[in-house]
């Protein structure tokens, strides 16, 4: 005899219509993250432009020097003839400073896409993220706050290297904003903290 408390494992049910118009609406989300993956294109091709230019100063080109130059604004006692230890540095964190937008761009459209739009079905692909497995909105806005508190750290570094050419004004406000994101992420941690602490007491 068949047990009356056994039930599905899963149900699957029809949405009414309303709900169902309203759950398909996410999918209004897409067009966003193609033009966040349009956009790491332009960062991309902005890359190699900014690698190919320092690879060509460091073989003599003045041309690509002044365009580096130019690029990171920086402004030297004399006019600038060969690559220099600083401008080298102040070259190669703008290139990680790419990367990392690159890389929470990545955060954002696969992690974005994965929460509020669509499962992608990566389970058992050799090139799942790794913390994708584990992701949801909570954990994706810690992630993103890390994420930019990296930016903003290369960024302060920038100016820092480059102080020379930027009022002090301009210094205090970014070390101020930059305490702000730390601040910020710290709460945000902690308040997520707070919440799956109370969600696993009940």
């Amino acid at each position: 005899m068949a047990n009356k408390d056994s039930t599905p494992a899963t149900k699957s049910a029809s949405l009414r219509p309303i709900p169902a118009f309203i759950f398909a609406s996410r999918w209004l989300q897409l067009p966003l993250y193609l033009g966040l993956i349009a956009a790491q294109g332009v960062y991309v091709y902005h890359f190699w432009v900014e690698l190919v230019h320092l690879l060509e100063a460091a073989f003599g080109s003045q041309t690509a020097l002044q365009a580096l130059v130019s690029s990171i604004g920086y402004k030297g006692d004399m006019q600038v003839t060969h690559l220099n230890e600083t401008i080298i540095m102040l070259v190669v964190l703008a290139l990680i400073d790419v990367v990392m937008i690159s890389n929470l761009l990545i955060m954002v459209i696969v992690g974005g896409y994965e929460t509020f739009v669509s499962r992608m079905d990566l389970e058992g692909h050799p090139d799942q993220p790794e913390w994708l497995g584990h992701v949801n909105a909570s954990v994706l806005k810690v992630k993103l706050g890390l994420s930019i508190i990296g930016i903003s750290s290369i960024h302060l570094l920038k100016t820092f290297i480059n102080a020379a050419n930027y009022d002090e004004k301009v210094l205090m406000w970014q070390t101020i904003i930059h305490i702000t994101f730390l601040l910020s992420a710290l709460a945000i941690a902690y308040t997520d903290k707070l919440l799956t602490s109370n969600q696993s007491d009940h």
